[in-house]
């Protein structure tokens, strides 16, 4: 059974900085390109990060560039988002996903595998 399970959400004020975790079972992760997603009441969900299965490339969403950076640990199973330089703006769940497939995508509906979300509020 595949899982996908996030941490390090929470309520930070503007400027400040949290760093989401997205733990992985069930699924052989060097395999997958993963991604963060998130989702503000009342909006769709929006493309964050993505990084690549193999070497790692990355590709960001243009809200976030310069201010967040993607990464993952393959030893431990595991995709990051540290996230600095918080916005009120950036309040939403975030949503890490797993897609089987060399190439990253921001199309959400690319993925094969979703966590339940960790929320993330950025007070003014």
């Amino acid at each position: 059974q595949v899982q996908l399970v996030e941490s390090g959400g929470g309520l930070v004020q503007a400027g400040g900085s949290l760093r989401l975790s997205c733990a992985t079972s069930g699924l052989t992760f060097s395999e997958y390109s993963m991604g963060w997603f998130r989702q503000a009441p009342g909006k769709e969900r929006e493309f964050v990060a993505v990084i690549s299965r193999r070497i790692g490339s990355t590709i960001y969403a243009d809200s976030v560039k310069g201010r967040f950076t993607i990464s993952r640990d393959n030893a431990k199973n595991t995709v990051y988002l540290q996230m600095n330089s918080l916005k009120p703006e950036d309040t939403a769940l975030y949503y890490c996903a797993a897609r089987r497939n060399t190439w990253p995508s921001e199309n959400n509906s690319h993925y094969d595998y979703w966590g339940q979300g960790t929320q993330v509020t950025v007070s003014s």
